[in-house]
């Protein structure tokens, strides 16, 4: 063939290719060998291949096919073929094909009959009062649209790629300018870690050695998800006791741990803030042991009676981890947090994440720093404290008002409060408020199993956020009917 020949064949393959791409939609299809010659047997095969793929239900009726032209060009087919075979298919009734609508899965065309289906959910509670939740309708949809939008355009191409595993590098600077002005954290971008909420933070610090070395004190009151995912890593947790002033470090230095997690802030789930003679206890302990102080500043952001207290860290930053999110101030749903690590810690944390982001978009680290930049995320956070600050009080208002003797504990911050109740009364109110429709978490469910015995301390962990304005009332009327009396 000569070099015109070859040069207009290339031509005309390339012509086609590209013609090809931008036909119609994709159609996978399982094409058995020809089972005879030509046109005929080509057709044949395309024929039993679109019957089984609507027999087996692949293809639902009213699924639009792709234009035979499209087809022939994916399957490497002459048109005639494509469009025979879907001719014979009109025919059958397997298909039709309108003017204007293409060809598609005739309604007529049974598919296989379908697996049993799964079980019915469980029915959703008429009002959920459970914490952790922040009011969904709250996310700033416009000012984070916006923000996406200049972070987009400001991109550099590297973006793109391959994540750093420390995280971008404009979020790790945001965080660190922020989080200095916000919550005395004293830390720079080269000590901080992008990850997915704290969470996802205490799994990467449960592969470092110096946790893994001795078991880790955690509260006797805490979240349980985290107590599982630190049984998971192969870790054992002692349980210190908390009272009115928080968490009692007095036993770290005899308990043999190297690390403990605390809730400083707004200890979860009691609501007391950490006295300060325990804050520099914890920290001294770190010092003379050598461990290592775990800070969970899951809502330190949300306090609505006065300026929330700083954070530990900047105590000592060489001996505190300071873990935080965006989960309770914008949404659990963006699945972005941070961890600002004491300098010997940096490498280790990230060899355990691995060479490249495996869990956070780029993109949103790109927005959440914009978003911090520009000054929207601190006026999000000034209108919810406002939000929650109304929703605490009309609880407050409403106990005091229809349950007078039952007390709403804890500082005013965060996104839940704990009702104290009558000694010996916690599960039944719990079972009556279920039975109710009213879905409440008991404050033993928070217990490490391993605490001594706390009698006396029956409570509610009641969640003001998530509700929506119409029906928050409704829940407060109802839970006060499952209250015991006096």
């Amino acid at each position: 063939m000569t070099d015109s020949r070859v040069n207009s064949a290339e031509s005309g393959r390339a012509a086609w290719a590209e013609a090809a791409a931008g036909l119609g939609r994709d159609l996978h299809l399982e094409l058995a060998a020809d089972d005879g010659a030509g046109r005929g047997g080509r057709r044949a095969v395309l024929a039993r291949a679109l019957r089984a793929a609507v027999s087996a239900g692949r293809l639902p009726p009213g699924t639009r096919l792709p234009p035979y032209r499209s087809l022939a060009a994916d399957l490497g087919m002459a048109r005639n073929a494509v469009a025979d075979a879907y001719a014979e298919l009109v025919a059958e009734g397997w298909l039709t094909a309108r003017q204007g609508s293409g060809t598609r899965v005739a309604d007529r065309a049974a598919p296989a009959p379908a697996p049993d289906p799964p079980p019915a959910p469980a029915p959703r509670p008429a009002f959920d009062l459970r914490q952790g939740v922040p009011h969904t309708g709250s996310f700033p949809r416009t000012s984070w649209l916006a923000a996406s939008r200049r972070a987009l355009t400001a991109a550099p191409n590297d973006a793109f790629g391959p994540g750093d595993p420390r995280g971008r590098i404009e979020l790790r600077r945001a965080l660190a300018g922020y989080l200095a002005r916000a919550r005395g954290v004293r830390t720079s971008p080269e000590r901080i870690v992008v990850c997915s909420g704290v969470a996802g933070a205490l799994r990467l610090l449960a592969t470092v050695p110096q946790v893994r070395s001795a078991p880790v004190a955690v509260e006797a009151y805490g979240l349980p998800h985290h107590r599982r995912l630190l049984t998971a890593a192969g870790l054992r947790m002692l349980p210190l006791p908390v009272d009115g002033r928080g968490a009692d470090p007095a036993g770290l230095a005899a308990s043999g741990a190297a690390s403990v997690l605390l809730t400083p802030a707004h200890q979860f789930p009691t609501g007391v803030a950490l006295h300060p003679d325990r804050r520099a206890a914890a920290v001294g302990w770190a010092r003379a042991a050598g461990g290592l102080v775990l800070e969970d500043d899951y809502d330190g952001e949300l306090r609505y009676d006065r300026q929330p207290v700083g954070a530990v860290q900047g105590l000592d930053p060489e001996r505190v981890a300071y873990l935080g999110s965006a989960s309770k101030s914008l949404s659990p749903a963006l699945r972005l947090g941070w961890a600002a690590l004491p300098t010997h810690l940096v490498d280790a944390v990230v060899a355990a994440k691995g060479e490249r982001e495996p869990t956070v978009s780029a993109l949103d680290q790109l927005t959440l720093a914009d978003f911090i930049e520009s000054g929207g995320y601190d006026r999000h956070l000034r209108g919810m404290r406002q939000r929650y600050r109304r929703r605490r009080d009309q609880l407050a208002a409403v106990l005091a008002e229809q349950a007078p003797h039952i007390e709403v504990t804890g500082i005013a911050a965060g996104l839940h409060a704990v009702l104290r109740l009558p000694p010996g009364t916690e599960a039944a109110v719990a079972r009556a408020a279920a039975f109710q429709g009213l879905a409440v978490e008991a404050l033993a469910g928070f217990r490490h199993p391993d605490a001594p015995p706390d009698t006396g301390r029956d409570g509610l962990v009641i969640g003001y956020a998530a509700p929506p304005d119409n029906v928050f009332t409704a829940a407060l009327v109802a839970l006060c009917r499952v209250l015991p009396e006096r």
